[in-house]
């Protein structure tokens, strides 16, 4: 099965783009799109990690990857829209407190969009049955995880309270080590060695409530330790094969492989430079790009560096914002000269992850408004061009129904059942 996909792998996307042209020019449909169309339609597509933005969802926002036009165009029926708190390396009550009160605003601005702002349009979920039941009405799903546990602080009530204001995942860290645990892109030396003490103790709470444990971004001793400790199925909401691109935030095999046994799913990120190694001649178009723009060099993943939203003044965020903007902007010329990654570049993680981890165990997560995104698949309203690729490469109906997302269902409904057997035990 899997010979015959890595075979076709470039083939695939040249085959997508000449046979609807040859298809358009004979009146015909292309089978692979018309079988491609009706999977899709009937899959219930879930993208497991997207960044928020503060604009109206219920248009169509230019320069925004996930909206619910877009996703309506594109066949997508859910999204986790993450609460995002970035962190200075200051560890006490007040940053904490700081970075807490971030998240519980961006959990308010969720429910005002579906209980307020769109509740035609859009409704929020909080178990596998929601997400289900309002895909059924015709509305986009809206979920939400917490990116970093930075804004945990050192209280393992607030686990509880991110979890009473909706979210079904923690990323336990991000870029830079915290306290919860060490993280794969920070290049000062480790912290804790993997988990901190407090950070074990998030586990048992996570495995407590029924709180899935997001391990993108933590370093491999993190990882280790998650694996050793967590009594229910991980996930890595937005990664990529390490096999396949050699970077930090990528699973190696045994990663995948004892995700797999865990009963987890990694969900793979749409991040062009976490997809395949950049061109020396990209590099220093985005380097000088940025800076023109006088912006700090920033790391992978699609944030543009500098210091977090919470530690600036309402000046300085709009003036970032315009920064922010103008590289977007500018970006795409970028982009269409030297292409950071193919829709072909993104199938082939998920086929290795599939080969290594096994077809229960891959989903996908595309970090869009975060950096990610790539020609062919750059926002959801494009989603449907993975699901013509899956097909192309030979996956069944029943594989991309589990690639998008019912992997990650089963994996939820896992998690919960485990809080529910500890819970009855601790009775």
């Amino acid at each position: 099965m899997f010979d015959k996909r890595w075979l076709g792998v470039c083939a695939g996307v040249v085959c997508l783009a000449a046979g609807v042209t040859a298809q358009q020019g004979t009146g015909l449909k292309d089978p692979a799109l018309a079988k491609a169309e009706a999977i899709h339609a009937r899959a219930l597509t879930i993208d497991t990690h997207v960044d928020m933005r503060n604009g109206d969802y219920g248009v169509l926002t230019p320069g925004q990857k996930c909206d619910l036009v877009k996703m309506k165009q594109g066949g997508l029926k859910a999204v986790f829209l993450a609460v995002f708190v970035g962190q200075r390396q200051v560890f006490d009550a007040a940053a904490y407190k700081t970075a807490y009160d971030s998240a519980m605003k961006q959990f308010e601005f969720l429910h005002v969009l579906t209980e307020k702002s769109h509740p035609e349009l859009c409704g929020f979920a909080t178990s596998p049955e929601d997400v289900e039941r309002i895909a059924r009405t015709g509305k986009r799903v809206i979920l939400t995880g917490v990116e970093n546990g930075y804004p945990v602080g050192e209280d393992l009530a607030n686990v509880k309270a991110f979890f009473d204001q909706g979210a079904r995942y923690i990323t336990l860290t991000h870029s830079g080590h915290n306290q919860l645990g060490d993280s794969s892109s920070d290049r000062n030396p480790p912290r804790h060695g993997g988990l901190s003490p407090f950070g074990k103790q998030v586990i048992a709470e996570m495995n407590r409530i029924g709180l899935m444990i997001d391990v993108s971004h933590i370093a491999p001793s993190s990882f280790r330790d998650v694996i050793t400790l967590t009594k229910a199925p991980i996930i890595a909401s937005h990664s990529g094969c390490k096999a396949v691109n050699d970077v930090d935030r990528n699973l190696d095999d045994e990663q995948l492989k004892a995700l797999s046994k865990n009963g987890g799913v990694v969900q793979i990120v749409a991040l062009a430079s976490y997809l395949k190694a950049e061109a020396p001649e990209r590099a220093e178009a985005v380097r000088t790009l940025r800076e023109e723009l006088g912006m700090p060099a920033g790391g992978r993943g699609g944030r543009q560096g500098g210091p977090p939203a919470q530690s600036l003044t309402p000046e300085q965020q709009a003036e970032a914002q315009k920064r922010r903007e103008a590289y977007m902007e500018r970006m795409k010329d970028i982009d269409a000269k030297f292409p950071a990654a193919s829709l072909a570049d993104y199938v082939n993680h998920i086929d290795y992850a599939v080969k290594v981890a096994g077809i229960d165990h891959v989903g996908i997560g595309t970090d869009f408004d975060g950096g990610g995104g790539f020609p062919g698949f750059n926002d959801h309203s494009e989603a449907l061009n993975v699901t013509v690729e899956l097909v192309r490469r030979g996956y069944s109906e029943k594989d991309i129904d589990k690639i998008w997302g019912a992997n990650l269902l089963r994996v939820w409904r896992d998690v919960r059942k485990e809080a529910e057997e500890e819970q009855k035990t601790a009775r």
